[in-house]
């Protein structure tokens, strides 16, 4: 009798589990299919990835020692030696995507989409690199939503970045972005996603290597160079706003009018262009007859002032500066075979009402008012699109992408705001600068 009822009590006992195990995998399933972020997270689980919205890379140093040491076992191409990023929209939105290298993609063609796993590192962080002024987060700003958005493209998929991934790929090679405040712009940028935006005491300034020692008076050096030293990872930023060689015409006046040689790439680049793995140029907004007489440049060609009328038209010397310096570059490429290059088009601006010192505003805090998507196949920047056709300088076309961005500027945003000043022309960071380089990072 006993045992009859030990037996009856086993048996409920195991119904009962069988029962609680039915209803917990019914419920994981639902959620599973529900909440397709789970799926997601529990796969980059499995291959020990986590977010990246959280700023912190969970992977220590000696992982990434570990790593480097297997670097050379690996040689991976661009395309298979990060993970794709599975993400909240379907990438393929009902088209084939490319599974080749990407090689023909066009970068430039697509829509932006919501992520909730960007930006890659804190607004609030990242001081080691990111220049106040351009720290939004550290402003009066409120509304963050244009830090949320990545950029696919149409017809190829985007390779998700991920910071100890780069700096493999780039070990022992050296990264250089010369131009404009908008190159420093991309620059701080690039140094703040491979680092996480951490604080990192074991990066190296080398910028004395290079020469760029801040001089006696000046504001700020003409350039930073920095060096991650697990990966030998050199991340370089020189300023040259015209990309014309700038020679003092009496060198011992400091107040001499300065040649702008627009047929000469700057000493720097022909100086250390041997030293370049990856090279980045940008020019633009400097082009205007303001800035000319400001910084007293005088142009010159074939070593004398010019003389040519077509000239004295700004757009007309920026344009033959830009084909001047592509070919100039075009020609060195056979003697280094390693060298990537790209030309950054112009990065669009969007004062209303008046330009940065006449009232000029750029108020909307609303992403992608004036739409998601770009479909056209040619860059908005003729100039540059132009200049490199034929050579093998490769175009790093922003223009139209960041067209459609106009609430991710500074606008009136800053540590100090003056009123009635506003910033329609530099970006937030994090921001859209983060993608201008997402979109490097894929074509190297």
């Amino acid at each position: 009798m006993m045992k009859g009822c030990n037996f009856n009590i086993l048996k409920g006992t195991h119904v009962s589990i069988a029962l609680l195990t039915l209803g917990f995998v019914t419920v994981m399933l639902w959620a599973w299919e529900k909440n397709p972020f789970l799926a997601t997270l529990l796969l980059a689980q499995q291959n020990f990835r986590l977010p990246s919205s959280g700023h912190r890379e969970e992977v220590n140093e000696s992982m990434l020692t570990k790593e480097t040491k297997r670097v050379g076992e690996r040689n991976a191409s661009p395309t298979t030696s990060i993970t794709t990023f599975t993400s909240e929209v379907k990438d393929s939105d009902g088209e084939e995507l490319s599974t080749s290298k990407n090689t023909d993609c066009n970068y430039a063609k697509g829509r932006w989409v919501a992520d909730s796993r960007r930006p890659f590192y804190s607004g609030f962080g990242c001081k080691q690199w990111l220049s106040g002024m351009w720290a939004c987060r550290l402003t009066q700003r409120t509304d963050f939503s244009f830090e949320g958005y990545r950029w696919q493209p149409k017809y190829c998929k985007m390779p998700e970045f991920e910071r100890f991934s780069f700096l493999r790929r780039m070990q022992d090679k050296t990264i250089a972005f010369i131009g404009d405040s908008l190159g420093r712009q991309q620059f701080q940028s690039m140094m703040c996603m491979a680092s996480g935006g951490e604080e990192s005491p074991e990066v190296e300034d080398v910028a004395r290597e290079y020469g760029l020692v801040k001089p006696r008076g000046a504001k700020r050096p003409d350039g930073w160079v920095y060096r991650f030293p697990n990966t030998n990872t050199t991340i370089l930023y020189y300023w040259s706003a015209s990309l014309s060689d700038l020679v003092p015409i009496n060198g011992t006046d400091r107040a001499s009018d300065v040649a702008m040689h627009l047929d000469r790439p700057p000493a720097f680049l022909r100086r250390f262009l041997h030293r370049f793995d990856v090279l980045v140029l940008n020019t633009g907004h400097h082009w205007n007859r303001g800035k000319l007489t400001a910084n007293r440049w005088v142009m010159h060609v074939n070593g004398k002032p010019n003389d040519n009328k077509e000239l004295e038209d700004v757009r007309n010397a920026k344009n033959f500066t830009v084909h001047n310096v592509v070919r100039w570059l075009d020609s060195q490429l056979p003697s280094h075979p390693r060298l990537k290059t790209f030309f950054r088009t112009i990065s669009p601006r969007h004062f209303h009402d008046g330009d940065w010192n006449t009232g000029g505003t750029c108020n909307n805090t609303v992403p992608l008012t004036g739409g998601s998507e770009v479909l056209q196949d040619e860059s908005i920047d003729r100039v540059v699109e132009s200049a490199v056709r034929g050579t093998k300088v490769k175009i790093l076309d922003i223009t139209a992408i960041s067209q459609l961005r106009d609430e991710a500027h500074m606008s009136g945003y800053s540590i100090r705001p003056t009123q009635g000043i506003n910033d329609c022309l530099h970006w937030c960071l994090p921001g859209v600068p983060d993608t201008w380089n997402e979109l490097l990072i894929a074509q190297i």
